[in-house]
C-alpha cells in the first residue's frame, strides 16, 4: 500500500492577481517536485475557481514541506494573491 495521499485546495485569485498567483503556483509546484515532496495537478473550474490536487509522497514529506523556507515563501506570497475557498488536508483512496 502506497504512503501517498491527496490534499485538495480550492481557491480563486484576488482581483488583478491571476497571473501572479499562477506564477507562484508554478514555482511552488517546481519546489514540491524537485524536493520530492509530492506532485501537483492544477485544474480550473469555470472562469474563477482553481482546484489544486497535491499528491504527497508521505506524511514525512508533507511535514518537511511545511518547514521548508522556499515553500513558506511561496505560501506567504499566495496569501496576497489568492483567496482559499476550501481545503481538504488529507484524503484517502477508497477502493471500489
Amino acid at each position: 500500500m502506497s504512503q501517498e495521499y491527496l490534499s485538495v485546495a480550492i481557491w480563486e485569485p484576488l482581483p488583478d492577481m491571476e497571473a501572479a498567483s499562477l506564477e507562484t503556483m508554478r514555482e511552488l509546484n517546481a519546489i514540491v517536485s524537485r524536493k520530492q515532496y509530492g506532485r501537483d495537478l492544477l485544474y480550473r473550474s469555470g472562469n474563477t475557481h482553481y482546484v489544486l490536487l497535491r499528491y504527497w509522497n508521505s506524511e514525512q514529506a508533507r511535514s518537511a514541506a511545511q518547514e521548508d523556507p522556499e515553500v513558506l515563501r511561496c505560501w506567504a506570497r499566495l496569501g496576497n494573491e489568492i483567496r482559499i475557498l476550501k481545503v481538504y488536508e488529507k484524503l484517502s483512496e477508497v477502493g471500489v
